[in-house]
């Protein structure tokens, strides 16, 4: 049974079915040891050889979900060309090429997605498949009902339209406002910028959920597995496995989290990673006052003549 070789690509693992476009069109990938550029090539598992760089791609028998409570402070890349530390950090002893559905702001926390399953990732990502991102920003202050307004309405942005499908008061603070904010798209820094227009200062961003599966119960850096009624309520949400595109899903109604308090500054760090020592201690194993290890050691002073 042949099928388009993005997909192809996209169900084994190697990248979401956008990705995988783009790794074809910069000719990395053979079929049959030959360079394929055309994005309607063909291929039947069964039968082609499949490569990407040269590495022989197969399909996996069974995919991964696993869901992440994204600290603050990392960028949810598998890698970051800056050094800054990536939410696949956190997934100590995963051994399957998942990769992120979508992406969290570096500042912001909560639930990502990692799986190995590019078909589900797509319908994820797409806006046509309506799904529906859910979020908590505290604001400073109490946010008056005509800036709410405002955003469910619709806003210019400088890349264009766009809005809010629902927006409300979630939870009042002493001095500040939790607004529940709901998008259909995963534009770039979108909830924030909505904030932005209506005279809104966003304090922290947390999506306590994704497609319908919360990170309650989870701590910041931790993951679990999805449960099978979380994957099979996600899928059918984006219209996988009989169900409608854009139907709400029965996991969604769930009451939803809060936000992990903060302890200390920054992302907690990821497993086998050393913690950063307490402010004015030196880390274990060295002297205060002395160098790293493998640091350079400052010039001899020299006396003046």
């Amino acid at each position: 049974m042949t099928e388009r070789l993005q997909k192809f690509l996209a169900s084994a693992g190697v990248a979401s079915r956008r990705k995988a476009e783009e790794i074809i069109s910069a000719g990395r990938v053979t079929v049959n040891s030959q360079r394929v550029t055309e994005l309607g090539t063909k291929v039947d598992p069964a039968k082609d050889l499949v490569a990407v760089d040269g590495k022989l791609v197969s399909a996996p028998e069974e995919h991964q979900y696993l869901l992440l409570y994204k600290p603050s402070g990392c960028v949810t890349t598998l890698s970051d060309p800056e050094g800054r530390p990536t939410a696949a950090s956190y997934l100590a002893g995963v051994k399957a090429r998942v990769f992120p559905v979508g992406r969290l702001d570096y500042d912001a926390e909560g639930a990502v997605l990692f799986t190995t399953d590019g078909e589900l990732a797509n319908r994820l990502a797409h806006p046509r498949y309506g799904h529906q991102r859910v979020y908590l920003a505290k604001v400073k202050g109490e946010p008056a009902p005509e800036q709410l307004e405002r955003m469910k309405a619709g806003l210019r942005l400088e890349d264009g339209p766009a809005k809010a499908l629902e927006v409300g008061v979630h939870e009042q603070a002493e001095k500040n406002t939790w607004i529940r904010i709901v998008v259909g798209e995963g534009r770039y820094h979108l909830v924030k910028r909505l904030c932005e227009a209506v005279g809104l200062q966003v304090l922290r961003l947390f999506r306590p959920e994704f497609g319908g599966v919360s990170v309650q119960g989870l701590r910041p850096g931790r993951f679990r597995p999805l449960e099978a009624e979380e994957l099979s309520a996600m899928r059918r949400s984006v219209g996988l496995d009989g169900g409608v595109a854009g139907e709400p899903s029965q996991v969604q109604r769930r009451p939803l989290p809060r936000a992990a308090r903060r302890h200390g500054h920054g992302p907690p760090p990821a497993p086998g990673a050393a913690a950063p020592a307490p402010k004015g201690q030196a880390p274990k194993g060295q002297a205060k006052g002395q160098a790293p290890k493998g640091a350079a050691r400052p010039p001899p002073r020299r006396r003046p003549r």
